[in-house]
This record gives C-alpha cells, structure tokens and sequence, in this order.
C-alpha cells in the first residue's frame, strides 16, 4: 500500500512544528474526539487515538487535559469535522481534511487556494471511487516483538495488511474496524504513536519533478490554513 496517502508527512510535521500549528490542531482533533463520544478515553476510542497522537508530539499533559474540559463545557466551540475535494495541477487529486467552526469560511478559503494555483475545487463525492478511508495506526519495531504472532492476533480485530518500515509498523484496516483494532493493539501492550482514519488513494500516480513542484505550491498553501488537519493526495 505504500506510505505515499499523506502526502509528505515527514515534511508537514516538520513545517506545522515550525509555524507552532501543531499543538492547536491536536486540541482540535481531541475536541471532535469528545464531542463525537464523550469524555471517557476508556469509553472512547477516537479521544483515546487523539491523545495518544498528542503525546507522540510532545504536547503537554495539561494541554491535553484542558482541551478536553473545554470540549465538555457548556460554551465550548462547535468544532466539526469537514472534507473537500478537488483537483490540482497537472490532475493530482487531492482531499483536504478540516476541522472548523465556520464552514462558510473554511470552504471559500479552500476554494480560493485551488482557483489561484491551477487547481479547482469538485463537488463532495467526486472522488469516493478514488479514495478509501481506512484505520490506520502505528508503533516503532521493537527487537523482542513477533511480528508474525502479533498480525494473527490483529487479523480477528479487522487488520488487513501490516506493512514494515525501517523501524515503524504501520496498520492497515477497514473504516470500521478502528475502534476494535485500537484496543486490540492496546491489549497486546503496544503503544502506538498515531492512530487514525485517513484516505488513501486507489491508484497512486506518479509525476515529474516540474509537476510536483507545481503540486507543491497548491498542497503548501492549503496546509497554512488553520483549519487544515490534514491533505491527501493520489501522489505515488
């Protein structure tokens, strides 16, 4: 399957770091966690994903604690969680992934980042027959683990592939399957360092260097965006 579904992850999470993005994106992530299911990390495995993602970055235990609190108060934002699709230059396709208290804002920004930079934005469901949306979730490879026991004990919670990377172990599963293999991953003693639902293209494409550049520019732009959780494209 390839690690190529979150376009240039490594080189995203080294600029959101930078641009100090990073930790507010969490808290948003950790705010739709319980609005969708609760407070309850042991009741929730969405918020029990967010914070270990949180921790992973090095967020703050307070950090962590306080966006979850707001979440639960009365007056907290309504944050929720929205796709948009469109296509970018030289045909990449591209899925972005926002977190927003303000739709009408949130969509016309998108929009006017595919406009200026030889893009254009599709209407919601063009690319479902493009893209799949699968659990997705990974740890770092230890000496003492046995991978082959330990992808029997996940195939009954929904695993589909396991697929090893240097030292990271990344998980492949259905839509549904994420709370399951989450906990699953949780009771064999594995601490995972991301646990999340993503879209991963079915026909990666590749493209020239020139054309990447170009692509670039589009995808950099989109992910300035505050509201901007995460892009995926069809990039192989």
């Amino acid at each position: 399957m390839g690690r190529a579904f979150e376009y240039r992850r490594a080189a995203k999470e080294k600029r959101w770091d930078k641009m100090s993005k990073i930790f507010p994106r969490l808290a948003k992530s950790i705010t739709m966690a319980v609005k969708e299911g609760g407070g309850d990390p042991d009741m929730n495995p969405k918020l029990r994903a967010a914070i270990q993602n949180a921790k992973a970055q090095n967020m703050p235990k307070e950090n962590i604690e306080s966006a979850i609190k707001r979440a639960l108060g009365k007056d907290a934002d309504k944050i929720e969680e929205v796709h948009y699709e469109g296509k970018g230059p030289h045909g990449a396709l591209i899925i972005v992934e926002c977190a927003t208290d303000n739709n009408t804002r949130t969509v016309a920004n998108i929009k006017s980042y595919f406009k200026k930079l030889g893009g254009e934005p599709l209407n919601k469901g063009s690319l479902d027959f493009m893209f799949t949306r699968k659990s997705v979730i990974e740890f770092n490879k230890k000496e003492d683990m046995d991978l082959e026991e330990i992808e029997l004990e996940l195939i009954d919670a929904g695993l589909e592939e396991m697929e090893i990377d240097k030292d990271v172990i990344t998980l492949y599963a259905p839509f549904s399957s994420f709370g399951e293999l989450n906990k699953k991953v949780e009771d064999l003693g594995i601490e995972a360092i991301k646990a999340s639902l993503k879209y991963i293209p079915n026909s990666p494409v590749s493209f020239s260097e020139k054309e990447l550049a170009d692509i670039e520019k589009l995808i950099d732009r989109i992910e300035e965006d505050d509201d901007v959780q995460a892009v995926y494209t069809n990039i192989e």
